[in-house]
């Protein structure tokens, strides 16, 4: 008898640990508003979709910027060997000599029969379809959050359930000892009773592990460290309130979800997209006009400045052989210095520009821009189906969670009235055990319906909850308590 006395003061002392956590800090109490603000900021798929979005970006920049003109520049030094043309005089020589070669170009498309602007309304409404991917993720994992919370409050209440039956098994308990010891009842009576406390016991146990069980998953959804301190904030809900949703038509609805849905939004704006890409890829069919300009100079080690300088006077010739000191013919003679050219003096001189129109006609390439069109009407035909599915899958969704959120309503009135019974025959039961008049078997039997009736309350109350917020979720309402 000891020991079955310290196993229940062992599951209340649990019930306690369980609760501990929701006198501490206020830090360490969660309300579903704190826990899916917390997975949005936290989860990986939102972050992972987050940096394609990011990308999506950036390449929507570089169609943008690609509008600009061209430029590029090059630059060579080299050592030429043997015969071979300078570049600055264009003259054969024999010896070996350095240059330097360096040239700009630049080049601005005229006309492309549109096929950058489309390539950016392409990368344009792709980023929007990112944007509305990462909206439906967040309120995937919004909605996720708050089944997750629901769970947990749940198992929370299933807690104080069993702890109530543990405390009301105690009393009766004592009070069918008492009756037995004057002698009103047999000993048969307390071992019933002695059993059913056992059961409640180890119910209660349960529902302790059902307890730290979601509140490990609902961690896990939050990526949330789990030997964080963590306790429940319990709302003030009333159900009766949150029962419009009665009044809406599905039609209704979905007409709703359908303009804010981000999946909807997504698959509409890649059509849009695969549209753009179409007529930029047929611009690759037709000829294209673009704007070129070229400046280059040249320098080399071998480019002199050649420089006479008068030395007086040779004789080259004679005249008359009998006098040739008086009939000789002399010319001028120099001495030639040379001196190489500054390299800024070569490239200044050597400047040559050159401004074309550039014509670009295609003939034949293998085919690749034909099949390419070809592929981009298969995308934008596969884009349209996908369009047209998630809309046909939203639709579906919101009749079933409509239909189910009705159903729902039934259940949880149909387990209230069930409780409200199953309390008052437990209070009958209860007054006619007290006077003698039912058997321990029988209080038992209603005590026990009492329980699973209050069990099933609790059940039907939060799946109405979320089967509620289901709508709110489609609706684009705000995931609160």
């Amino acid at each position: 008898m000891f020991r079955f006395f310290i196993s229940v003061s062992i599951c209340l002392l649990l019930v306690q640990a369980a609760f501990a956590q929701q006198g501490s800090s206020m830090d360490n109490v969660w309300s579903l508003e704190r826990c899916v603000q917390y997975a949005i900021d936290h989860n990986i798929s939102i972050k992972q979709d987050s940096l394609n979005a990011r990308l999506a970006r950036y390449t929507l920049k570089q169609s943008v910027l690609s509008q600009l003109p061209t430029l590029s520049a090059n630059g060579s030094y080299g050592k030429s060997y043997g015969r071979s043309i300078n570049p600055t005089t264009n003259q054969f020589v024999d010896a070996g000599y350095d240059f330097v070669s360096a040239s700009g170009n630049g080049n601005l498309l005229l006309f492309g029969w549109m096929q950058v602007r489309r390539t950016i309304e392409k990368n344009r409404y792709s980023l929007e379809a990112y944007l509305a991917d990462l909206d439906q993720l967040k309120d995937d994992v919004s909605l996720n959050v708050a089944n997750s919370f629901l769970t947990t409050l749940l198992a929370q209440e299933q807690i104080s359930i069993s702890k109530n039956q543990v405390e009301l098994s105690k009393a009766q308990l004592a009070q069918t000892r008492a009756f037995t010891d004057a002698g009103r009842l047999p000993e048969l009576n307390v071992a019933q009773l002695e059993s059913q406390l056992a059961t409640d016991s180890s119910n209660l146990i349960n529902s302790i592990a059902n307890y730290n069980s979601a509140v490990l998953d609902l961690k896990s959804l939050l990526n949330l460290d789990f030997s964080t301190p963590f306790s429940i904030q319990i709302p003030d809900v009333e159900v009766g309130d949150q029962m419009t949703v009665s009044n809406l038509l599905p039609e209704d609805v979905y007409q709703k979800a359908r303009v804010h849905f981000g999946s909807v939004k997504g698959s509409q704006l890649r059509v849009l997209a695969a549209e753009k890409g179409l007529a930029a890829t047929k611009g690759n069919l037709y000829p294209q006009f673009s704007l070129g300009y070229q400046v280059g100079s040249n320098w080399a080690s071998n480019y002199f400045n050649y420089q006479a300088t008068p030395n007086g006077y040779s004789l080259v010739g004679i005249t008359d052989t009998l006098h040739p000191y008086t009939s000789g013919v002399y010319a001028p003679s120099f001495i030639t210095t040379t001196s190489p050219i500054a390299f800024g003096t070569q490239l200044n001189n050597n400047i040559r520009q050159s401004v074309f129109l550039n014509v670009n006609i295609p003939i034949f390439n293998g085919w690749s821009s034909q099949f390419a069109v070809r592929q981009a009407k298969i995308n934008l035909a596969s884009q349209q189906l996908n369009e047209y599915n998630a809309e046909l899958t939203l639709k579906q969704n919101v009749y079933k969670a409509h239909n189910n959120a009705l159903n729902s309503i039934q259940k949880y009135y149909a387990a209230k009235r069930a409780d409200g019974a199953a309390r008052r025959a437990l209070e009958f039961a209860t007054r006619r055990y007290d006077l003698g008049l039912t058997s321990t078997v029988d209080l038992l039997v209603t005590q026990n319906s009492a329980f699973t009736a209050a069990a099933n309350l609790a059940l039907a109350k939060y799946d109405l909850i979320f089967k509620l917020k289901v709508i709110d979720y489609y609706l684009g309402k705000e995931l609160k308590l």
